[in-house]
């Protein structure tokens, strides 16, 4: 995670991620393990790593969110070096931008606009973590889902966990990872609890078409699946056996 962050050709996350219609970069991230601890960053701007922010959020105090002035001070105090997020490239995006200032989300336009990973050990220990620059030129101040436990991100090592890439504000609603976990709890496969959270946000948000969310979901037991939107939603497995990357089913 902290690889993409620090890539300026990954223009969802960290360095070089695209601003907000201020020309600000601002970027949130959460960290969670499977007994509850967790942390969590908000509205960071000259911090390429927020993931480690959020890391130390929740190992170094009794928190689970900082944001905004207030984050920056403690990762500038814990030792993270302040700098410009703002790459040439997505400047001059930004500014073509300008020319018109018009907003909608593009479905699938980045693939993601977040990365979010699931772990699970060989001792069956649950971990996930997520970290975005948020959707490109969004208002000043804005926060998606991605740094908000329950709806970016959530893990419980009775039972597996999840998290959510797309439209932040879609998944808030429904407090997507949450409720992925909790129908996992009751019985349902990885694939269909992520599916079951798709369909609730298909039957809640009449807008739906217009926007990309996908879920994530582990299992305890190791079994994984995803469920999205439209098409175009995959994902990467990683075990000992390799690397693969697989297509999600869609409700579109």
């Amino acid at each position: 995670m902290r690889i993409s962050e620090g890539d300026p050709n990954e223009r969802s996350v960290g360095y070089g991620g695209l601003p907000d219609r201020d020309g600000k970069v601002t970027l949130d991230a959460c960290i969670m393990d499977g007994a509850g601890n967790c942390g969590a960053v908000a509205y960071l701007e000259h911090i390429k790593h927020p993931v480690s922010v959020a890391r130390m959020v929740m190992e170094k105090t009794p928190h689970v969110m900082i944001v905004g002035k207030g984050a920056l001070e403690f990762a500038i105090a814990n030792g993270f070096e302040k700098e410009s997020l703002l790459t040439d490239e997505s400047k001059k995006d930004w500014e073509k931008w300008l020319q018109t200032s018009q907003y909608k989300p593009v479905i699938n336009i980045e693939n993601h606009d977040t990365i979010g990973m699931i772990a699970l050990d060989g001792n069956k220990g649950l971990s996930g973590a997520c970290t975005t620059s948020g959707l490109a030129y969004k208002m000043n101040g804005r926060v998606g889902d991605s740094p908000i436990i329950g709806a970016g991100l959530f893990v419980d090592d009775e039972v597996g966990g999840a998290c959510a890439t797309g439209l932040g504000e879609a998944v808030i609603k429904v407090a997507g990872s949450h409720l992925v976990v909790e129908l996992m709890r009751q019985g349902r496969s990885p694939e269909g609890a992520c599916k079951e959270a798709i369909q609730r946000i298909v039957r809640k948000q009449k807008n739906y078409k217009d926007f990309q969310v996908g879920f994530l979901a582990l299992r305890k037991d190791g079994e994984y699946g995803a469920y999205a939107i439209h098409k175009g939603f995959n994902f990467a497995v990683h075990t000992a056996d390799g690397n693969v990357l697989i297509d999600a089913s869609s409700v579109l």
